[in-house]
């Protein structure tokens, strides 16, 4: 095993004890009526992490079926024993700490920066960044907060537990994008399209492309994964091979991707994690509040893509 791959089996391990807390913490919930199912799911989930390389691909694969069982029976609930802070220990702390508590967000990307560009000095991989960076963020908020230790596992599980299983969402959509795009999902896409587009029309093929790539990113939950797909379907025989600058059409039609995140409970690290870190009553209101100005870019994206790239 090489450097890259120790770097990362470290991070996923350290995934994986985040997930087995939560199972413990489900397991104590005697008030939790799928306790047991609840347990399952993250020790399921810790297990694929931590060990997952080291055992044959179809246990993963069954893992995953009954990961996906669970969820589908809706068996996979929010303990009721985890350790909430007081609205008045929150008040308290947050007059204290004020705006340096925004100090390790802003520390986290200044850091996976700099770390990427030593990492890719010294020939290593990139993907590391965040991982590294989100262990000096962490160090930095503690000295800020001067919590205690036991707070970063138990916050960190919280959160966790809070965005429940679509937390997973982005690994599964990464792999089903992947997997689209080797099934060849962009040839058939592409022939059905043929049937839709007058030939010679280059607004209305800027027009699919970019609605194609909000509506597939909808789905998916995940821009870079559309794009392949899309792109390949929509993209290169409707609009680039019209004459498109393939550049413009790249990043617009990347960008009009990330209009459909704005609108999709499928992109949880962007649209659902961030209802639970506010314990929205609504887990969909930041979506609905994005949604009106998510329309307003594609459209003005159609437009851009249209005058820019040809």
């Amino acid at each position: 095993m090489d450097t890259n791959q120790l770097i990362g089996e470290f991070f996923y391990i350290i995934i994986g004890i985040i997930f087995i807390i939560c199972g413990v913490y489900a397991l104590r919930d005697k008030n939790l009526k799928t306790r047991i199912p609840t347990a399952i799911f993250w020790f399921l989930l810790a297990f694929t992490f931590i060990v997952g390389p080291h055992i044959p691909r179809w246990i993963t694969g069954a893992c995953i079926l009954v990961i996906a069982a669970l969820t589908a029976m809706n068996q996979v609930r929010q303990p009721g024993n985890i350790d909430v802070p007081t609205q008045e220990f929150s008040r308290k702390s947050a007059d204290k700490i004020g705006n340096k508590i925004f100090i390790p967000a802003i520390s986290l990307a200044v850091i996976a920066v700099a770390v990427a560009y030593l990492l890719a000095h010294f020939k290593l991989s990139t993907n590391h960044a965040i991982g590294i960076s989100a262990a000096f963020a962490l160090v930095i908020a503690f000295l800020i907060t001067k919590a205690p230790a036991k707070n970063a596992y138990q916050d960190g599980s919280r959160l966790m537990m809070n965005v429940g299983p679509v937390g997973i969402l982005p690994q599964l959509l990464a792999a089903l994008g992947a997997l689209f795009t080797a099934a060849g999902v962009g040839t058939v896409i592409a022939s059905g399209v043929a049937n839709i587009i007058p030939d010679g029309s280059k607004f209305i093929g800027v027009a699919v492309y970019c609605i194609g790539m909000a509506l597939f990113t909808i789905i998916m939950g995940n821009g870079f994964a559309a794009f392949s797909v899309i792109t390949v379907g929509i993209g290169i025989p409707f609009v680039i091979m019209q004459g498109a600058n393939p550049i413009i059409v790249g990043a617009l039609g990347l960008t009009a991707g990330y209009c459909g995140t704005l609108m999709t409970p499928m992109a949880a690290n962007f649209n659902i994690m961030p209802a639970a870190l506010l314990e929205t009553k609504d887990k969909y209101a930041i979506i609905k509040s994005q949604v009106p100005l998510a329309l307003v870019l594609l459209v003005i994206h159609i437009f851009l893509m249209y005058f820019l790239a040809f």
